[in-house]
């Protein structure tokens, strides 16, 4: 799938709230980083993780389900295998009304999923990361995916 970073950076931008399905705990696993990256970037982040129901993550109790989140989520960002993906739109598309996008990790498409959820107004972005195209697309990365830090062109 290819996306124009225009829409990405729209996609981005017009999002505040995340829930983060199968975040982890674990602050090495890439579910993690991830979703601290964007709680740093001023996203509300919703954990969702069954194993982790009940605990704290970034100032938010983690939630087992998405249908245990009481408030309005603009995007669904999926950390589960392709094969997880289906239940988890339908529950998504089934308890926010509102909600604006699904975001597949990389690594993670399901066609059919995607087009359940685009039939029904839903943006959804496959085998993409948002923390690195947040990076790239806001001037966080140079080409080559490293951070660029400070600049000077000082002899």
């Amino acid at each position: 799938m290819t996306y124009s970073d225009a829409h990405l950076r729209n996609v981005l931008k017009s999002t505040k709230t995340v829930a983060v399905v199968g975040v982890s705990m674990n602050p090495v696993r890439p579910s993690y980083y991830v979703a601290r990256y964007l709680d740093l970037k001023g996203y509300t982040i919703i954990p969702v993780n069954p194993g982790h129901a009940g605990k704290t993550l970034f100032g938010a109790e983690v939630k087992a389900a998405l249908e245990d989140i009481t408030q309005p989520v603009d995007m669904v960002d999926i950390f589960r295998r392709s094969d997880a993906v289906p239940p988890i739109v339908d529950a998504a598309l089934a308890h926010f009304p509102d909600l604006k996008t699904i975001w597949m990790q990389i690594g993670v498409e399901h066609p059919q999923a995607a087009a359940k959820a685009e039939a029904r107004g839903v943006t959804v972005i496959q085998n993409r990361c948002p923390k690195i195209e947040y990076q790239r697309l806001f001037g966080e990365l140079r080409m080559g995916g490293f951070a660029t830090g400070v600049i000077s062109s000082k002899l």
